[in-house]
């Protein structure tokens, strides 16, 4: 990729980050949006330099979601923002898996295990219960970071292609949710779907439960005394 190349992508995360900074710290932050939303060509790289720098920075990808929704609408803006959330997982989930492979091998003398291998112990048990792709998708039904879930799944034996689609699934509700506050103009928050609030972090933590209701019933029903 040649310097020339780089400028419009460089360009995209310079002004992302000026719009991520005017919507942390501006009370006009909606204006700041208007003024970049006019132009598709800008705000398609704003929206390109957020999503490339999410996960160096660890935003929710709800609030990411919010800025797509008010700049496309949700027709648009629901496909755009979870192809967004989908792609700025991957780089964690790699970046994780590699980590995990180096430190795995650099302590293959064996030494005592520590509270981030047992964390690893606790992950990958949860896994083997619910299976990686109805896993995946619990965990991000649930009201935890976007990051840590990533985190989770990298340290157990879930499969690029499962995380890919278990994100898909369990981001969905975030992200339309996201989308449509973002489409609703002066709505948008630090808190990315702070509007929607507790509802829907009730719904979707509800729905998580009743994904992990059969593999909890199986596991404490395997641990169970025989009646024999």
């Amino acid at each position: 990729m040649t310097l020339t190349s780089m400028r419009p992508l460089a360009g995209g995360v310079a002004v992302g980050l000026v719009v991520v900074a005017s919507l942390l710290l501006s009370p006009s932050s909606v204006a700041v949006l208007e003024s970049v939303s006019a132009d598709p060509y800008l705000f398609g790289l704003v929206v390109a330099g957020l999503y490339l720098v999410r996960p160096l920075l660890a935003w929710p990808p709800t609030l990411l979601a919010a800025v797509v929704g008010y700049g496309y609408g949700v027709t648009l803006g629901v496909p755009i923002a979870l192809v967004g959330v989908v792609v700025t997982v991957i780089p964690v989930f790699l970046g994780v898996r590699w980590i995990t492979a180096t430190t795995a091998v650099d302590s293959s003398g064996g030494h005592p295990e520590g509270v981030l291998e047992r964390a690893g112990d606790v992950v990958r048990r949860y896994y083997d219960a619910t299976g990686p792709i109805r896993g995946v998708t619990a965990s991000r039904l649930a009201p935890i970071p976007s990051d840590v879930s990533t985190c989770a799944a990298a340290v157990s034996d879930v499969r690029l292609g499962h995380l890919v689609v278990g994100t898909a699934i369990g981001e969905l509700p975030w992200t339309v949710a996201a989308v449509v506050v973002g489409a609703s103009t002066a709505t948008i928050t630090t808190a990315g779907v702070g509007d929607l609030g507790a509802p829907l972090s009730i719904a979707c933590a509800l729905a998580a439960a009743l994904l992990l209701a059969g593999p909890v019933y199986r596991l404490a029903r395997g641990r169970l005394p025989s009646a024999g």
